[in-house]
């Protein structure tokens, strides 16, 4: 049986970030992909699962909701939540992500870590950043970020394992490179810190259109979805929630 198109370009994303890894002189093991799978339908992550893929992210607590039974067939698979969240949707995030990329304010911190103690249980999260500082996106502004962290670490239910960014939009490879860059500093300032329970291993950055740069600037975690997918059909503006803000997985 031959490959399917969705085998095709997870080979091909393969072969670009290995490519990305040796430019910047990383191994290829120090990144992972996560499959973005915003209005992918349940045959197409079912290719992916049976490809072996076993980490995905929802953008849409809806969607997490009613993908999430496939992928209790397979053992191995585990979502995360990598879109932005309303508090008043945590109790089913909590649910169902193993992690939230994308907490940005001590409010939403705080409902997590309210929920999680009722349930008795402990979440990954990483501190989102808006490094492009354009007002349609979500995230901590740069210079609130290790205020930010600081907060978020009195809460023992929040394990804080890194840092998330989006690249700047229709922006030149130097601009998005520097968005990249930003938030490998903000990183480097957070770990000499020394924050107890605080962990900065992780940086998710990099989507379909400028992961190879963000490999090369320090990404441990690209976001891919149209490149393995196929273009979407359902309109951005379906993910921007509460007011403005871009899709976090591409």
């Amino acid at each position: 049986m031959s490959p399917s198109l969705i085998e095709q370009n997870l080979a091909a994303v393969r072969r670009q970030m290995e490519h990305a890894c040796q430019t910047s002189g990383r191994s290829h093991e120090d990144v992972q992909l996560l499959l973005a799978t915003k209005t992918v339908s349940s045959e197409k992550l079912r290719l992916a699962l049976q490809a072996g893929e076993t980490l995905f992210g929802e953008n849409k607590v809806q969607e997490l909701r009613d993908k999430y039974p496939l992928l209790q067939e397979y053992k191995q698979a585990e979502w995360h939540f990598i879109g932005h969240l309303q508090t008043n949707k945590v109790k089913d995030v909590v649910k169902y992500a193993t992690c939230v990329h994308s907490v940005d304010r001590l409010k939403l911190g705080q409902a997590l870590h309210q929920q999680l103690e009722k349930e008795n249980k402990a979440m990954d999260i990483l501190v989102q950043v808006n490094t492009s500082y354009e007002e349609s996106k979500f995230g901590v502004s740069p210079e609130s970020a290790l205020e930010l962290i600081e907060q978020l670490s009195r809460l023992d239910t929040l394990r804080i394992k890194g840092l998330m960014t989006i690249g700047k939009w229709n922006a030149s490879q130097d601009e998005t490179r520097a968005c990249f860059r930003l938030l490998k500093r903000i990183q480097a300032q957070a770990a000499g810190q020394h924050i107890a329970g605080v962990e900065m291993n992780v940086l998710s950055m990099g989507m379909s259109g400028d992961f190879p740069i963000a490999i090369e600037e320090g990404a441990t975690l690209i976001r891919v979805g149209t490149r393995i997918f196929g273009e979407r059909y359902v309109a951005d503006d379906y993910y921007w929630n509460e007011t403005l803000g871009y899709t976090i997985g591409d």
